[in-house]
């Protein structure tokens, strides 16, 4: 795709009143938001106003009691992108589901269901479940959580049968022939006959290939095996990177990946996540910020650190305006992903730990995000432009007011630049994100 037609891929995470931890305790916060179907409608139209690509909803499987507010109490997401794409007409739909904790059978017919009732507008954000609450496996009837690689290996195999299900039935498989009474083809449909290490399934899925073919792939993954798994298969890409340089850097290095697979890296959008605050001014702003950091409770933070790091840092006697260094912080020997993908950060600008708490929680907002909307469409257009990435992943502080500054405020400046549609001009998901429509494979 050349520069002169490229355009920037948009999508919402929509997560009760946002990814900031203590949004919910906002004076215009609604109580309850997060198990409320019509705020959710408000939230996925407002999207749409804002010519979205996707609404995006992620998914835990386990919550403890330091679990973020806006997990504890909220809908199962494919469930809720069923009922979403019967409020909407042409937003994409994306629900986040576990390749650990499911038979690739249910899933595939699940999600194929939705993208049938979405008329083709329907995606599948793939997990492998990360174990944040300790508690994950024993929700299953098993002691233990799948150990990081097994649960990667595990999971392409999962891919691979999901993929074979959706392409049971060729694209023109069911004739419908009254006169003949012959009501589909069969040398269209196809077993899947699938015999490997983990799964065995026979097939044929009992539902047919959508208006788009089958539901996009969207995959997170940062480590080797997410990334191996990623550029196999993954066709929107969603990463999480503070600083241009490491955005830059994740790109160029997951395009070549995507090359080397035997794909075409055009075809696979890599989504940077971002947190912005906006205000009229520079000054409003930073207020904002500084507003919904200053609701952060000392006990919360500190004992979500103490639990986090436990075993490394003993936190007594720190507050949380201490330094992410004066507790050791940027020098670690941790495994854990969410510490190695902000370890960078964390020795470069030497957070507060009240900030610390808000990286690891997903509620950051970088400097280079807080301030006037130009400013923060001065830095996408940067960031996009100079292919650091294709698209954002708006993670609004607070919902619904930060998705409806960037829709309102924001997306204007975009499409006046020319970096973003004025208006949808397809149908479905696929072709809002410019990818090709997936070929059976038996045709």
């Amino acid at each position: 795709m050349s520069s002169a037609t490229r355009q920037m891929k948009l999508s919402a995470y929509l997560v009760g009143t946002g990814m900031h931890v203590a949004s919910w305790r906002l004076p215009q916060a609604h109580a309850g938001a997060s198990i409320d179907i019509d705020y959710y409608k408000k939230l996925v139209r407002t999207a749409e106003k804002g010519k979205f690509d996707i609404a995006f909803l992620a998914d835990s499987l386990a919550i403890n009691e330091v679990s973020h507010p806006n997990i504890l109490n909220r809908y199962e997401p494919i469930t809720l992108i069923a009922a979403l794409a019967a409020s909407t007409e042409q937003i994409g739909i994306v629900a986040t589901a576990s390749t650990s904790y499911i038979e690739p059978f249910n899933l595939a017919r699940l999600l194929m269901s939705v993208d049938h009732i979405s008329k083709g507008r329907a995606g599948w954000n793939i997990v492998t479940t990360r174990d944040l609450s300790g508690n994950t496996a024993r929700n299953f009837g098993a002691e233990d959580h799948l150990e990081h690689g097994f649960r990667y290996r595990r999971a392409s195999e999962f891919l691979d049968v999901v993929l074979g299900l959706w392409d049971s039935w060729e694209d023109n498989a069911f004739i419908h022939d009254k006169e003949g009474g012959v009501f589909f083809d069969r040398n269209k449909l196809h077993r899947l006959q699938h015999k490997g290490e983990f799964f065995s399934v026979e097939g044929p899925l009992n539902i047919g290939r959508s208006p788009q073919g089958r539901p996009v792939l969207v995959q997170a993954g940062v480590s080797d095996s997410g990334q191996e798994l990623s550029s196999r298969v993954g066709e929107v890409i969603f990463s999480i990177k503070y600083d241009f340089d490491d955005a830059k850097s994740y790109y160029d290095t997951f395009k070549n990946k995507v090359a080397a697979a035997g794909r075409n890296p055009d075809q696979v959008h890599i989504l940077q996540g971002i947190s912005p605050i906006i205000g009229s001014t520079e000054e409003e702003a930073r207020e904002k910020r500084s507003r919904l950091e200053s609701l952060i409770p000392e006990e919360t933070g500190i004992g979500f650190l103490s639990d986090y790091f436990q075993g490394f840092v003993d936190f007594t006697g720190f507050t949380l305006e201490d330094r992410a260094k004066d507790a050791g912080l940027d020098r670690l020997q941790m495994t854990k992903t969410d510490y190695l993908k902000h370890q960078p950060i964390i020795s470069r600008i030497n957070p507060t730990l009240r900030e610390v708490y808000s990286l690891l929680t997903g509620s950051f907002s970088s400097d280079h995000l807080v301030g006037t909307p130009e400013k923060i469409a001065d830095t996408l257009e940067y960031w996009f432009r100079n292919r650091a990435a294709d698209g954002f992943m708006l993670m609004a502080p607070s919902l619904p007011d930060g998705l409806e500054d960037f829709v309102e405020q924001v997306v204007p400046i975009l499409q006046k630049r020319g970096l973003f549609r004025l208006d949808y001009t397809g149908a479905t998901l696929r072709e809002h994100l410019d990818l090709p429509f997936p070929a059976n494979r038996y045709t």
